[in-house]
């Protein structure tokens, strides 16, 4: 008799960073920035402490690496809506500010994750650049879609607009059923509908 030997095989670097990453944000959903700890993390990861010093200088650098990938993420969702849209230039507008109402932004686990990077984002300065260059991505590719829309002064419309959108998405996680999502939407639209 034969036995048969399962052969090793050893997950990519990229591929162990993604899943110390998304454990990351688990726990950060999970138990929140107190209790977000290596241990919790690699156990949910499943991986030994050690492994994610290999790959990350610490909790603090893989924290700062979810805060990332998250807005990453988050910016490839806002992408695709506007690439899913009709080409007319308000629907365009439109889909990108509504897609925080719908899936997979909409996830309540990631309301815990934001939380925990915004809480940082008051006093870590490596959290600090990495809101400030999330958000001014995002209101960047805002103001292109209301420039478009032959809006006046894009730049504060964008700042406005950001801040209604995340007061709503914040509203809609902590409480789906204080207005719901197509109140929402119908809230932006008639927002746009004043100031476009």
């Amino acid at each position: 008799m034969t036995s048969v030997r399962q052969a090793f095989t050893r997950e990519s670097a990229d591929a162990r960073r993604a899943a110390l990453i998304e454990a990351t944000a688990a726990c950060l959903a999970e138990h929140g920035l107190a209790d977000t700890n290596v241990r919790a993390i690699c156990a949910k990861a499943g991986v030994s402490p050690g492994l994610l010093r290999h790959y990350f200088g610490g909790i603090d650098d893989l924290v700062a690496a979810t805060y990332e990938a998250t807005s990453d993420r988050m910016d490839a969702i806002f992408a695709a809506a506007v690439e899913g849209a009709s080409p007319e230039p308000r629907a365009r507008l439109l889909a990108y500010l509504t897609a925080s109402f719908r899936a997979p932004v909409t996830d309540p686990e990631l309301l815990g994750a934001w939380t925990a990077f915004w809480a940082l984002a008051r006093s870590d300065a490596r959290m600090i650049a990495i809101h400030a260059e999330s958000y001014a991505g995002y209101r960047e590719r805002l103001g292109e879609l209301l420039t478009a829309c032959g809006a006046a002064d894009a730049g504060r419309l964008a700042i406005m607009l950001t801040a209604m959108v995340d007061g709503l998405w914040l509203e809609l996680s902590l409480d789906a059923e204080s207005f719901g999502a197509e109140a929402a939407v119908e809230m932006v639209e008639r927002a746009v509908e004043a100031l476009v």
